[in-house]
This record gives C-alpha cells, sequence and structure tokens, in this order.
C-alpha cells in the first residue's frame, strides 16, 4: 500500500513511517518544518527515513490546502495517517492562533484531500487525552462525555473529532482517530517533561514540579504506541455503524504514575539527584490522565509492555549517545 504520513518529521510522525516502510509499503512524507523546536531533530528523524527508496518527502504545510491537493501521488494513495499539529498544552495559551490554523485548518484541509481523492483513502487521525479535560472518570474510556477542554489545544483535538464525525456522516469517509496518552521515549520532543527534566538533572539545574507534584500519567512508551498505531493503520477496519464510518480509540499503558515517582525512575537512569522546586498548576494542566485500553485489546490486540523504568531507561541512553542539547539538536 502507498501511504500519506503527515508530521513525518515529528516523533511519532517518521517512527510510524520507519514501521510502514520496513513492512514493505511506500510512504509520502510531508512536514513544514516548523521551528517549535529545533528544526535540526527533525531532519535527524528525516535522515532515518531516507535511505528506504520507497520513501519521498516534500516539505509542506497541511493548512495550504492547494499545496497538499498538488501533491503527485494525490490520486495513488491507499490511506492517510496524519499525525501534523502544533502541539503543546502551555505553547496554545502564548500562540493561538497557530493551533487555529494547523489543528483545525489542517485537519480540514486533510479531510478534504481525502474525500476529493480518487481512492478515497482511510483517515487514521492523532487526537490526545487532553480532550478529556480534568475528569475524575478514570480510566478514560472511548465514549465518555467530554465537553470541558482546559486548554485551547486540548479543545482544537476535540474540534478535529467532532470535523471527522461529520465528514464520515457526509460522505462516508472511512476514519479512525487515536487518542495518544503521553508517547516517551527516544527521537522524542525536548518539550516534554521527561526531557526537559533529564537535562536539567544531567546539567545539575533544578526542575519546575507543578501542582507541588501531585499529578499522575499515563506514559506510554513509543514502541508500544507504534504497534498500536500500525495495527490500525494497516489493518482492515470494523464499524459499528456503516453510515458514520468513524470510530475512536486510547492509546495508552493503563499504569498511571505519580509524578514524584516518574522523576525518580530519570534519577535512577541518569545516576543524578533531581534538584525540584515545587510550584502551583499551570494553567491547560490536568491532575491525572488513564487510559483504558480495552477497545484497542479487543480490536487490535494491543499490548504494551514497556515498563516504565525501561522506557526511561532507553531514552536517557539514548540522550547521552546522541549528545542532545538543551534545544533539541542532535550533535
Amino acid at each position: 500500500m502507498q501511504f500519506l504520513v503527515t508530521g513525518v518529521a515529528g516523533f511519532i510522525g517518521h517512527r510510524i513511517a520507519l514501521a510502514l516502510l520496513e513492512a514493505g509499503h511506500s510512504v509520502v512524507g510531508i512536514d513544514n518544518l516548523n521551528a517549535y523546536y529545533d528544526v535540526e531533530l527533525k531532519r535527524a528523524r528525516l535522515r532515518r527515513l531516507l535511505p528506504y527508496g520507497e520513501f519521498r518527502f516534500q516539505e509542506l504545510d497541511i493548512a495550504d490546502h492547494e499545496g497538499l491537493m498538488a501533491l503527485p501521488e494525490r490520486n495513488r494513495i491507499d490511506r492517510v495517517v496524519h499525525l501534523a499539529a502544533q502541539a503543546g498544552v502551555r505553547y496554545s495559551i502564548e500562540n493561538p492562533f497557530a493551533y487555529a490554523s494547523a489543528n483545525m485548518t489542517g485537519h480540514l484541509s486533510v479531510l478534504e484531500f481525502c474525500r476529493r481523492s480518487d481512492r478515497a483513502p482511510m483517515l487514521v487521525y492523532a487526537s490526545s487525552s487532553s480532550v478529556y479535560g480534568n475528569s475524575n472518570d478514570v480510566p478514560y474510556a472511548e465514549d465518555a462525555v467530554i465537553n470541558n477542554p482546559v486548554s485551547l489545544y486540548a479543545a482544537t483535538k476535540r474540534a478535529d473529532e467532532l470535523m471527522s464525525q461529520a465528514y464520515a456522516k457526509l460522505y462516508g469517509l472511512r476514519q479512525i482517530g487515536v487518542r495518544f496518552f503521553t508517547v516517551y521515549g527516544p527521537w522524542g520532543r525536548p518539550d516534554m517533561a521527561y526531557w526537559t527534566f533529564t537535562d536539567r538533572i544531567l546539567r545539575g539545574e533544578t526542575i519546575r514540579v507543578f501542582n507541588h507534584g501531585d499529578m499522575r500519567r499515563d506514559f506510554t512508551f513509543i514502541d508500544d504506541a507504534i504497534g498500536g498505531l500500525s495495527a490500525i493503520a494497516l489493518g482492515e477496519a470494523e464499524f459499528d455503524n456503516p453510515a458514520r464510518p468513524h470510530k475512536l480509540y486510547n492509546i495508552g499503558h493503563n499504569q498511571p504514575v505519580a509524578l514524584l515517582d516518574f522523576i525518580a525512575e530519570i534519577e535512577a537512569a541518569t545516576g543524578e539527584t533531581a534538584r525540584i522546586a515545587l510550584e502551583p498548576m499551570q494553567p491547560g494542566d490536568v491532575e491525572e490522565t488513564c487510559a483504558d485500553i480495552s477497545a484497542m485489546q479487543r480490536d487490535y490486540g494491543y499490548a504494551p509492555s514497556t515498563e516504565l523504568c525501561d522506557g526511561i531507561g532507553q531514552f536517557v541512553d539514548w540522550y547521552r549517545s546522541q549528545r542532545v542539547s538543551a534545544g533539541g539538536t542532535v550533535a
């Protein structure tokens, strides 16, 4: 099959592209290589894909609909894995229009691309655990009523889901949305807590811990996340309602970890002691996340197996071997 992967220079994007290529498929990858974090890290990810003869990259913003529709392979795409987005909960408070463009206009552009392409490719797209808000009803199940986002980022991701539901109903466009829960690991994002904590601990600098450490997160190792995403991208989807072919799945670990225990794992992996500054809750944060993964287990045999100590150990080893700078540049 031929896949279009948006956000292919991103953390999850380059890993799913690698998995698809290694499985013998063709991948057209697009990314706008924006400067939200160091572009050299994105280019380093792309360099892992370039040796594959069945990979082609084009620098392109998904919000540029004319550019997207002009892709030479447009009518030969079998499936789309749409991961391009403006990430980050806190950054959405500072730069809201970046999220409207990338996450909403961009998502609509991809929907129209799929609808107007000859093969009407199935669309697999990234949503987020952020859509659940600050609910105390854990673990979060896909059929939960979610109408109280606590950040603009979460609101844009929920809007994407609703747009996709409408396109499924109006045009029969087959779609699966994936709500990722705190994916981490080698080649990750410099704005994520595990990266910034590791960097500061190794430098002997103080780390800021919000809500005085009273938070829990469902951490998902990248290999487990890609295993689930690959199963969806390569599988034959069955939809409960053929008149509205749209489903949502959680991809998480179902084992939330207290933030201070998470920091202890980084201390163990680095062999260093963290200097901690306890601070109040940040706007847009939630106290706990926990994925109900029973639907993924039932439909795709999803079985996350990487324990946090192993995953953090792999990240720290990679971080040290790549000589990563604080800004995210891979030496």
